[in-house]
């Protein structure tokens, strides 16, 4: 469990919470006494919505899918997509405060302008809504405030002619092993066509945890080399790739996937019950909520927007 805590929310499998983090394995063991048995028999299990896209990944047993040019081709196209149904897109202005007009609608404060909304879906990280939101919801802010988030490196490695071991997905590591490494995603086997050449190897390198925290307290000036040393000593030490990478990519992304600590439902439940009471014309969308992955983030979206439009999401 240690590993795969680490492996989907970067976090500690002490601090976690089992019924908000994977909430089929809390489910099954809650309606069969067993989480072996309860999944067996489907407990836990939430019916999805049907689409021919959804239809094809089940038929084809898809396990992970990707874009050819990338993921950022999927906002890209939802840009390209609202913008030509007369959709403003507002970039590079983010909010800086939200305050209720008399008529119970938003004023939101972009910096040198403002607009006002009927109704406003946040999906930024819940600490950074609880900054925003005004005296009156400040209830509502304390609660959000306290889902927090820990940072993550990701470290892009290619070799030219090396070949790997083990051939899969990737794999976890627990930290007993290496607090530092959270695991490593063997990206030519799961996307061989995006290589580039037939000779080259590629893996991602995820870096967190402790190791992580302590170098951020260090107050290290220059932490590229370092994540890129680590990167390495960890392809060295689990896959055998000793020689120097062709290619490295370092990315640190702070605060980046939220952490659903014991009690997290509760605050969930204490949000909803506050928007409800007040009735408040704004809907929690995102990562900070009902799942980190970029799939419950879709998801989150297109249920944010049913309720927004006072529909029932469909299933």
């Amino acid at each position: 469990m240690d590993s795969l805590c680490r492996g989907v929310f970067a976090g500690s499998s002490r601090e976690l919470s089992v019924r908000s983090c994977f909430p089929s394995l809390f489910q099954a063991e809650r309606t069969h006494r067993s989480v072996l048995l309860g999944l067996l028999l489907g407990a836990g299990q939430s019916s999805q919505p049907d689409s021919g896209l959804v239809r094809r990944a089940r038929a084809e047993r898809w396990s992970q899918w990707s874009l050819r040019g990338g993921l950022e081709m999927l906002p890209q196209a939802l840009t390209t997509h609202l913008t030509s149904r007369g959709v403003t897109v507002l970039r590079g202005q983010p909010a800086c405060g939200l305050s209720l007009q008399a008529q119970g609608r938003w004023k939101v404060s972009l910096g040198d302008s403002c607009l006002e909304a009927d109704h406003v879906i946040s999906a930024v990280p819940a600490s950074v809504l609880s900054k925003l939101l005004p005296a009156e919801a400040a209830p509502l802010a304390r609660v959000l405030a306290t889902i927090a988030a820990v940072s993550v490196a990701v470290v892009n490695l290619q070799y030219q002619g090396a070949r790997l071991p083990v051939q899969g997905f990737g794999h976890l590591v627990p930290s007993s092993e290496d607090p530092g490494t959270l695991g490593i995603v063997y990206d030519s086997v799961a996307f061989p066509e995006q290589d580039g050449s037939p000779s080259s190897l590629r893996v991602t390198v995820m870096l967190g945890g402790s190791w992580l925290q302590t170098l951020k307290a260090r107050g290290c000036a220059s932490p590229q080399e370092l994540l890129q040393q680590k990167a390495q000593e960890a392809v060295a030490t689990q896959l055998g790739l000793k020689e120097p990478p062709s290619h490295c990519l370092v990315h640190l992304h702070k605060n980046c996937i939220p952490q659903y600590t014991l009690g997290h439902w509760k605050k969930l439940e204490s949000a909803s019950h506050f928007l409800a009471a007040h009735r408040l014309p704004l809907t929690l969308a995102g990562a900070s909520y009902e799942g980190v992955a970029l799939n419950d983030c879709i998801e989150s979206g297109r249920q944010a927007a049913a309720r927004a439009l006072g529909s029932e999401p469909d299933s």
